[in-house]
């Protein structure tokens, strides 16, 4: 299964990762150098999280990014349900 949200559509994003070595100036040094950098991925905060739609009087499973729970709670299940249908995704 992919790492991705089904209502936001949030994917892992590539970044780098840095190693830093020194003494800060603040603290008398001659400052911070970066000895080196690897790539990264940030992952989506995914969650699994059954909700009761009572419109179809029925438990859906989602699995969804945290951020979309708040959004959930704010526009209401039916709205998000209505939305990703319209999207093509499969409730």
């Amino acid at each position: 299964m992919s790492k991705r949200c089904q209502v936001t559509g949030k994917v892992p994003v590539r970044g780098n990762s840095y190693a830093i070595r020194g003494i800060a100036k603040k603290k008398k040094g001659v400052g911070l150098k970066v000895t080196g950098i690897k790539k990264r991925r940030f992952q989506p905060n995914l969650v699994k999280k059954r909700f009761w739609f009572s419109e179809e009087n029925r438990f859906i499973t989602l699995r969804l990014s945290t951020n979309a729970m708040r959004t959930i709670d704010k526009v209401g299940l039916p709205t998000v349900v209505r939305e990703m249908r319209a999207k093509g995704e499969r409730v």
